[in-house]
């Protein structure tokens, strides 16, 4: 068995992180899909669902209203499997199955000239750039805590927080289905004592701290406004950061988001792309705050804040 100092080291883990970051793409793709089929599903079962329409509306259901969610669920069927591993990755403009030798990590962007090789359709740079990415904060992760068993859990936390970053900056949603096991994951880590600096007690309050401090800011804006500035999964998010940092990194991390997606938000503003709606996702400034403060270490954010 190869010793920690070399499976945990920068350039192993570096590696593995091309190998991460190229399935993280799958999952960027494909789970907000796969969650949207799910409540299209949800959509044709309540249609159906007559019962329900009686206890809510005090009335019968329409005669068409079963009927549609009858169709709606055989169209659903209809589309076939969608998982993170049916069907296979395809190119989406000619539909040539993506063999393995063109799937490598990087590399197989680079053989291809970031082409596919049946029908020349230009391929992303975001997924490479997804890849190296995920490479580099595992390395550095790996540089900066050293071989110890939290390295792997700090890089586990980095894959899905780069997922999160990419799937709510494409949907504005982040699914609970990451956000969930990210605060338990930390909450168990802390519990177990594998998160070094970061007790029981502290990881516990992180979690509390994170969630409630976005869950009132959000309430005040509700009440003053009359309008909804975040969504639910910041909260979760931030809990979970939380939870694997500490409630002292709480605030570091929600100056460090605000800060940062206000200037991105104004230069998108400025150039034309803010998207429609005019508001940017949080949880990516969220994320990113987070990977700070993993990456510089609390101590020295806090001295940065004069703390």
């Amino acid at each position: 068995m190869p010793p920690l100092e070399l499976v945990l080291s920068p350039w192993a883990l570096g590696l593995l992180g091309l190998v991460i970051g190229s399935f993280l793409n799958v999952v960027i793709h494909r789970l907000p899909a796969m969650l949207e089929r799910q409540w299209w599903a949800d959509v044709a079962g309540q249609l159906r669902d007559r019962d329900s329409f009686r206890r809510t509306f005090s009335a019968e259901a329409p005669p068409g209203l079963h009927q549609a969610g009858t169709a709606l669920s055989r169209t659903i069927r209809a589309l076939g499997p969608l998982s993170l591993t049916q069907p296979g990755s395809r190119c989406p403009s000619c539909g040539h199955r993506i063999r393995w030798f063109e799937n490598i990590p990087l590399v197989s962007w680079l053989v291809l000239r970031g082409r596919c090789s049946a029908c020349g359709t230009r391929i992303s740079l975001r997924y490479p750039l997804v890849e190296v990415v995920t490479a580099l904060l595992f390395a550095a992760v790996a540089w900066r805590t050293g071989p110890v068993p939290a390295t792997a859990l700090y890089c586990a936390l980095v894959a899905v927080l780069v997922a999160l970053t990419m799937i709510d900056w494409d949907t504005t949603v982040l699914p609970d289905v990451l956000t969930l096991p990210l605060l338990w994951g930390g909450l168990v880590a802390a519990g177990l004592g594998l998160l070094p600096g970061v007790p029981l007690l502290a990881s516990l309050w992180g979690a509390v701290a994170g969630y409630l401090s976005l869950w009132s800011v959000y309430w005040l804006f509700k009440l003053t406004t009359g309008k909804e500035g975040m969504g639910f999964g910041d909260f979760k998010l931030l809990a979970a950061l939380g939870a694997w940092l500490s409630w002292q990194a709480i605030l570091p991390i929600v100056l460090m988001a605000s800060v940062l997606g206000a200037v991105v938000g104004l230069v998108m503003k400025a150039t034309g792309s803010l998207r429609e709606g005019r508001f940017v996702p949080f949880g990516p400034f969220l994320a990113g705050g987070g990977v700070v403060v993993l990456l510089v270490g609390l101590p020295t954010v806090l001295d940065w804040m004069g703390w």
